[in-house]
């Protein structure tokens, strides 16, 4: 047996600039970090000689199967066809955090699904080629409309700028700060769960119908990538990257009414209210996980604030998809 995992992140700004629909014209970038939140596979031989089936697969539900093309699941399915794998294994998945929370744990399940099946067969992936099979996988195998940012950032792991000029052209740029600096911008982040669970891909297909009518706001949001790395790569106080957070989500909720709604601005206003500088839902909108952006000092206020919500403690800076046990 042997066990592969690959972590969920979280993206500040950018998102939305990560599709081929907007990239391909104009470019685009995110800045994002990959959290201690993870998908993880188990693979194993399977001696199908013995059974009345030859692939057994799980997630919610089980899965015995006498061909690959019996699966059910699309991303099991398309992925051991690309893999080259039709018979004697059995997969498992669990996960620390559940499915559509705007932290791209899909993403982080194509990867970590990828890299269990090709060390399955003994192949080593770099990093980033595991990233461009997995953007191949959920946008032209599984035909789902997600962008480009999960699979990267579940991949390579750390704390990035990302650059985004085709689906097999993308650039990672570390964010190069001390310990310190990283630890206190970490101290910064308080996420709770508005309990609203909704499929980005969704969510997005409005947006993407928008594209020509968002491009400005679109390009703006690219910008604030840029001023984001330099709040970081500086000495300037992080209540501006607070502050920029806030922008970001107004120009965010402005790309379509679905992205927000009356519960989910009645939680920002509670954050800010409870003095957060600024804050943002996390993934495509309309639900899961929304992150402030506060001064610790003020983070037991916002706990009070949302004690009848679930609060998600994070670790950011965490390593990319990786067998842990074989």
């Amino acid at each position: 047996m042997l066990i592969s995992r690959a972590p969920v992140r979280i993206s500040f700004f950018g998102g939305g600039t990560d599709y081929p629909e907007y990239f391909l014209e104009h470019g685009g970038a995110v800045l994002a970090t990959a959290i201690d939140k993870f998908s993880y596979v188990t693979a194993s031989p399977f001696p199908s000689h013995l059974f009345d089936y030859l692939i057994r697969v799980s997630y919610r539900k089980v899965e015995l199967v006498k061909t690959v093309e019996d699966i059910e699941h699309k991303v099991y399915r398309e992925c051991l066809k690309f893999c080259g794998l039709d018979k004697d294994i059995e997969l498992h998945n669990v996960a620390d955090l559940p499915a559509f929370t705007g932290l791209g744990s899909s993403s982080a399940f194509t990867v970590s699904l990828l890299q269990a099946l090709h060390s399955f067969k003994g192949e080593f992936v770099k990093p980033l080629d595991l990233a461009y099979e997995a953007i191949y996988v959920e946008r032209h195998l599984v035909n789902d409309r997600v962008g480009c940012q999960d699979q990267l950032m579940s991949a390579m792991g750390g704390f990035n700028l990302v650059e985004f000029r085709t689906e097999d052209d993308i650039i990672v740029n570390r964010v190069s700060i001390s310990p310190q600096r990283l630890a206190e911008f970490e101290s910064h982040l308080f996420i709770v769960f508005t309990g609203i669970k909704r499929r980005a891909a969704k969510v997005v297909e409005k947006q993407l119908k928008r594209v020509n009518d968002n491009t400005e706001t679109l390009k703006q949001m690219r910008k604030m990538v840029d001023q984001g790395w330099d709040i970081l790569t500086s000495n300037q106080s992080l209540s501006a990257f607070g502050e920029l957070l806030d922008k970001a989500w107004i120009a965010k909720r402005s790309l379509d009414t679905v992205i927000s709604n009356p519960e989910i601005d009645h939680l920002y206003k509670l954050g800010q209210e409870a003095g957060a500088w600024g804050g943002k839902l996390l993934g495509a909108g309309a639900g899961g996980f929304m992150l402030f952006f506060a001064p610790p000092e003020v983070h037991p206020k916002l706990a009070k604030t949302f004690a009848n919500h679930q609060v998600l403690s994070v670790k950011i800076n965490a390593p990319g998809s990786q067998i842990i046990f074989s």
